[in-house]
């Protein structure tokens, strides 16, 4: 076996040894999420009000954001493991191995990348407790949009892994970093109906697209009037986070280099 594809191979499996051996980490990147579903949407549920969607609830809005928070907490647990791999020795072993950096890169994401998915999933299948008809969701779409999504999260998560010796401050870097991100992203209220500064965040914010993106796949295809993003398509959607993607990977694996 090449020895490139060895090294991603085993960094994946460990990946998901180490996950399903740690329960604590299931329940906190999926029951975390879900608990703010049913607090916030249900306290949000009968005064939230979009002009032009009526009947359209907080609960049934505020999913799509609640599958991309899954998607963020899994690559914050995932990518935090490179701190306590570089402390265990384990980090260094694989550095002196005769494979390439971003062989690394790509092992570790891949391994967060398929955590998320599953976990993404097991939660969609609570799509029809928020409204949503299992029928009408474009499954292939919301998979593009879940794998785009958390490989571009796990690799900038890498990234800023691999700058630092703290667990605890990766968690305040990435809390400062990524949950204003998530929070700007329409996950919690529409990007149109903010004021014009915090419109302009929010659209040119990759995880927007990345929630759009999901939103449109959950309704088949075609939104609710007054939720998405002015102007905003499937292909934009999947082109921003695609190329999300793309360069953070390319940032996590120059990093490793780097700092090698």
């Amino acid at each position: 076996m090449n020895r490139n594809l060895a090294t991603i191979v085993v960094l994946f499996r460990r990946e998901l040894v180490r996950f399903f051996r740690q329960r604590s980490r299931v329940l906190g990147a999926l029951a975390q999420p879900i608990i703010f579903w049913v607090i916030i949407g249900g306290g949000l549920d009968r005064s939230f009000l979009v002009p032009g969607a009526e009947g359209l609830g907080y609960r049934e809005y505020f999913f799509p954001g609640v599958l991309m928070m899954v998607v963020l907490f899994t690559s914050i647990f995932s990518t935090m493991s490179i701190i306590e791999d570089r402390h265990a020795g384990f980090l260094q072993a694989v550095l002196v191995a005769p494979s390439s950096r971003s062989a690394l890169v790509l092992g570790k994401a891949l391994g967060g990348v398929s955590i998320a998915l599953l976990q993404a999933l097991l939660l969609l299948l609570a799509a029809p407790v928020a409204g949503f008809s299992l029928g009408q969701i474009n499954l292939p779409h919301v998979l593009l949009v879940l794998v785009s999504s958390s490989l571009a999260l796990t690799a900038l998560g890498f990234a800023i892994a691999w700058w630092l010796d703290s667990v605890q401050g990766f968690h305040a870097i990435m809390s400062v970093l990524l949950i204003p991100a998530w929070i700007l992203s329409g996950a919690m209220f529409p990007v149109e109906k903010t004021s014009k500064w915090m419109g302009a965040l929010m659209h040119v914010n990759p995880i927007t697209y990345g929630v759009e993106g999901l939103r449109r796949a959950l309704y088949g295809g075609v939104l609710p009037p007054g939720v998405g993003v002015s102007g905003s398509s499937m292909l934009l959607e999947l082109g921003v986070v695609a190329g999300f993607a793309v360069s953070t990977l390319a940032l996590a694996a120059w990093t490793c280099k780097r700092q090698a």
